[in-house]
């Protein structure tokens, strides 16, 4: 398990219009540290997940900060020897430009005291859960929609093969306070030109539960597409800030 920033100097940030040129420009980066293509990317790939750190405004992302985490031990080794210079990238389409060579390699030890059973976390990417109750293709957009606790040990289980038994509460009053909790991610431009979207939520947690089931979440993020950017956390006492 392995887990680090990728943090710009103050004042410098990173801009991107679809999140795929940050999985795009992390790709690039995992593959020149060594990692097999097949490790990274497609149905088969070794669990990873990312987030920016920043802000939207008018339609376009800044990032001064990517938090990269992986459960897998292969893919720590990889982690551990990657190089700024390398998570780049240019899109002419879109006219994009993701350069993060300047940035300064901050390794996140983990962050779970040996007795400890309880956390509390943020959402530093949205969670994207699919509504499975909708014939096509749809997300949740409110956590008391979901049983939380249930989809992540799904798919915590699936990659580790054991069974995870984590409780994941959202955070009561925030809830209440922000009925709408849900943001709309552009993911990329479609060949017609309209974008792409994935809906998340975002909000405080509490995760409870054996240490090394917590642990593996932190790692492996929660909900789909972690590998995408969606469902990375971070502690509730750290903020989001650089």
């Amino acid at each position: 398990m392995y887990r680090l920033r990728l943090q710009l100097p103050p004042g410098r940030w990173a801009h991107y219009r679809y999140l795929d040129l940050i999985h795009d420009a992390l790709v690039n980066a995992w593959i020149a540290a060594g990692a097999q293509p097949e490790q990274v990317i497609g149905a088969q790939a070794l669990p990873w997940n990312f987030a920016p750190l920043g802000f939207h405004s008018h339609h376009e992302g800044r990032a001064h900060t990517l938090v990269v985490s992986t459960p897998d031990a292969t893919l720590s080794t990889t982690l551990a020897t990657i190089d700024p210079c390398a998570v780049r990238y240019a899109r002419a389409a879109t006219g994009e430009m993701l350069d993060f060579s300047s940035a300064n390699v901050v390794v996140e030890s983990s962050p779970i005291l040996a007795e400890q059973t309880v956390l509390g976390v943020l959402t530093l990417s949205p969670v994207a859960i699919s509504d499975l109750s909708k014939p096509t293709k749809r997300w949740h957009t409110s956590l008391d929609e979901v049983d939380l606790s249930a989809v992540v040990n799904s798919r915590l289980s699936r990659i580790s093969g054991r069974q995870i038994s984590l409780t994941i509460q959202p955070d009561s009053l925030y809830l209440r306070a922000n009925p709408r909790h849900s943001v709309v991610v552009s993911t990329k431009r479609m060949k017609n030109g309209q974008p792409a979207f994935v809906i998340g939520m975002q909000a405080p947690l509490v995760v409870s539960g054996h240490r090394a089931d917590a642990l593996l979440a932190w790692y492996a993020g929660l909900g789909e597409k972690t590998r995408n950017g969606f469902g990375c956390i971070g502690l509730a006492e750290g903020g989001v800030g650089r």
